[in-house]
This record gives structure tokens, C-alpha cells and sequence, in this order.
């Protein structure tokens, strides 16, 4: 069972599947070859092949410039600190814009408990009647 890859990044000469689907730099298809074949392309053409997707049957893999990998690699991590991490907490609070002075400084100390333990806090405030 060949290892996951982790990152994105070039996979260099360790490719662990014969047959491979090869995609071109301009992202078009050159079928299916043997990884001796898609070698000697990415050393033809002074490229990286980057693995895209290992769960299809030939496994796909594209050939890329070091710029492109850099920049697919700054996109991907753009795109992972900008989706909700799955252990943090959303609480949230509504209350009335006649709330009294006790309970909206019971209201108030509440929040700062959840932000001190890193919960991310939504107050809404409904108009009151």
C-alpha cells in the first residue's frame, strides 16, 4: 500500500504506481504511460511531477514548473486557514436592546469566559417591542 502524500508538492523520482495518467503543464492530457515514460518526460522538459489525485485508477499526475507547485502551494494554504477549523468552538448569544444593566453584565462576563477559551463568539441584538 503506497504511502498518502501529505503535502503538495513535487514527488520527485518515487513514484510507487506502474501505469500513471500524465497531465501536461498546460493542463492538457497525455494519457496514460509507465512511470518510465513520464520519467524521461519530466527529464525532457525540465519538470516536476506533482501527484493530483491517488484514489482513480490510473493514479493522475500532472507535470509542473517549481513556480506553479509554489503557488498551488500558497493557494492551497490560503484556502485551509480561511476554512473553519473542526476544533474550535462557535458560541452564540442574543439578546434584546432593552436587556437590563445586571443581565447584560452577566451577558458580557459570559463572552469573555468563551474568549478566553478560544471560542469564537457571534452576539446578535434584537430591536426590542
Amino acid at each position: 500500500q503506497p504511502k498518502s502524500k501529505a503535502a503538495f508538492g513535487s514527488v520527485g523520482r518515487r513514484i510507487p504506481y506502474r501505469i500513471l495518467h500524465v497531465i501536461s503543464q498546460d493542463g492538457e492530457s497525455l494519457g496514460n504511460m509507465h512511470r518510465a515514460d513520464a520519467l524521461r518526460l519530466m527529464d525532457e522538459r525540465g519538470l516536476k511531477l506533482v501527484l493530483l489525485r491517488e484514489n482513480v485508477e490510473p493514479p493522475v499526475y500532472r507535470l509542473m514548473t517549481g513556480q506553479q507547485i509554489h503557488e498551488e502551494q500558497l493557494k492551497r494554504a490560503e484556502k485551509k486557514k480561511s476554512s473553519p477549523k473542526p476544533g474550535v468552538v462557535q458560541k452564540e448569544l442574543s439578546f434584546s436592546s432593552a436587556i437590563a444593566k445586571n443581565d447584560l453584565e452577566t451577558k458580557t462576563k459570559q463572552i469573555a469566559q468563551w474568549i478566553e477559551k478560544r471560542h469564537h463568539v457571534k452576539v446578535t441584538i434584537r430591536q426590542a417591542k
